[in-house]
């Protein structure tokens, strides 16, 4: 007797694997594993054979009896549908699609850079929309610039950082030989205007702090009318402890941490050069306070929402543009402003600018680069020590560092 859907949602495993018929060939496989899989017998020119139509539930019982049909149709004919069926595939993978194109990439390249999953993200929003079936070879200059147009629309920087993705797609699939030439080659991205946002009036004249004593107090976990997940509110209280990368704080994990230092390895950061990172009180504090809540996972600052990952640059984003102005922070920021706004403290509070590149990981230029070799570890230590007694003094803060450092013609109200 034929299957039905019932039945087939009701097959439970065995200790060894199984088949049930459905009729003219068509079985079902049951694994000890719990999985099920199509399986069609037939004879092609006195031989028997046979092929999978795929994985139940994803080809359902109407899926698999089409596909049934047209196999057995094939064999009418006088072709073998599995041998067809091969031949597609071989095809596909001479042909990619955009889809094909895109997991090829991730598996070989982009899942290894630290940008990986937002530059993904990127694609899979909107690229894969409309170009989720198209052969690679198929897609224009000209299909690219009217996609890119529409993203621009919406999000002029998103369009960018969507091109340079789409850029290295396009090369890395004339690298592996799926095209010739990529036809995005040579395209110029759009002017971006840099942003200079800090938190913050920093002006030795009329300085004023109120934005980061509100943002402070908006991040504190005792303030529960800031509805803000609790290891969101300590990534960002970090970024503005340590001026790192807002990915390099969200993806930070328990085996970075190393006495009294962060080590960020260089897989993990935009330049691909470790980074060791003090860690001072105020930082020490905030993972001590993240391990109440991540203890068990392998990250300081776990995902609620998807397990044995952290929470994403897009979380911190999404927080910030949600209730900056409930925390008392009327012009717009981004977690990036944070970074930038350790960069002018550090500035303001005396520390030399090769110190606080260092600080923020970046890497020195030109000579410098080559020649100077020097780790920097005091000074960084100092410097951060230096930023965390200069926001104990803003803040009002008991010092637990030592003496609060002075601003010298910095007056903040």
């Amino acid at each position: 007797m034929a299957l039905t859907d019932l039945e087939v949602r009701k097959l439970k495993p065995k200790s060894k694997e199984y088949y049930c018929a459905d009729g003219n060939g068509l079985f079902l496989r049951v694994y000890s594993s719990g999985k099920k899989a199509w399986t069609l017998r037939y004879v092609f020119q006195k031989e028997q054979k046979r092929m999978t139509l795929g994985k139940y539930p994803a080809v359902s019982l109407p899926m698999v009896r089409e596909k049934q049909a047209l196999a057995l149709r094939d064999v009418e004919k006088g072709i073998d549908p599995a041998e067809k069926a091969k031949k597609a595939q071989n095809q596909r993978l001479l042909e990619p699609t955009f889809n094909d194109l895109l997991e090829e990439f991730w598996t070989l390249e982009l899942s290894k850079s630290p940008t990986a999953a937002e530059r993904r993200r990127l694609v899979v929003k909107d690229a894969l929309p409309s170009w989720k079936k198209r052969k690679v070879n198929t897609i224009t200059r000209r299909d690219a610039v009217l996609l890119l147009d529409k993203v621009r629309e919406r999000a002029p920087i998103t369009a960018n950082r969507l091109q340079g993705v789409l850029v290295r797609m396009m090369n890395f699939a004339s690298e592996r030989g799926v095209i010739e030439f990529s036809p995005l080659a040579g395209m110029r991205r759009t002017k971006e205007t840099a942003r200079s946002r800090v938190l913050g009036e920093w002006k030795k004249e009329k300085s004023d702090f109120t934005e980061i004593k509100n943002f402070w107090a908006g991040m504190d976990l005792e303030n529960t009318e800031i509805d803000i997940y609790r290891l969101t509110k300590l990534a960002l209280k970090a970024i503005l402890l340590t001026g790192q990368r807002p990915g390099e704080v969200t993806n930070m994990r328990w085996d970075h941490i190393r006495g009294a230092w962060w080590e960020i390895p260089a897989e993990a950061r935009k330049n691909n050069e470790e980074n060791r990172v003090p860690i001072c009180p105020m930082m020490e504090a905030v993972i001590g306070q993240a391990k109440i809540y991540s203890s068990d996972s392998e990250y300081v600052f776990r995902s609620t929402h998807t397990e044995g990952r952290p929470i994403t640059v897009r979380a911190l984003t999404r927080a910030i543009a949600r209730h900056s102005k409930e925390i008392g922070i009327e012009e717009a920021f981004t977690s990036h402003d944070l970074r930038r706004t350790v960069r002018t403290g550090l500035a303001a509070v005396g520390v030399s600018d090769i110190v606080a590149e260092k600080v923020l990981g970046h890497k020195l230029q030109g000579l410098l680069a080559v020649y100077n070799q020097y780790p920097y570890d005091e000074e960084k230590q100092q410097a951060l020590m230096a930023w965390e007694r200069w926001l104990q003094s803003i803040l009002e803060l008991t010092s637990t560092a030592g003496k609060v450092i002075s601003m010298g013609d910095y007056k903040h109200e």
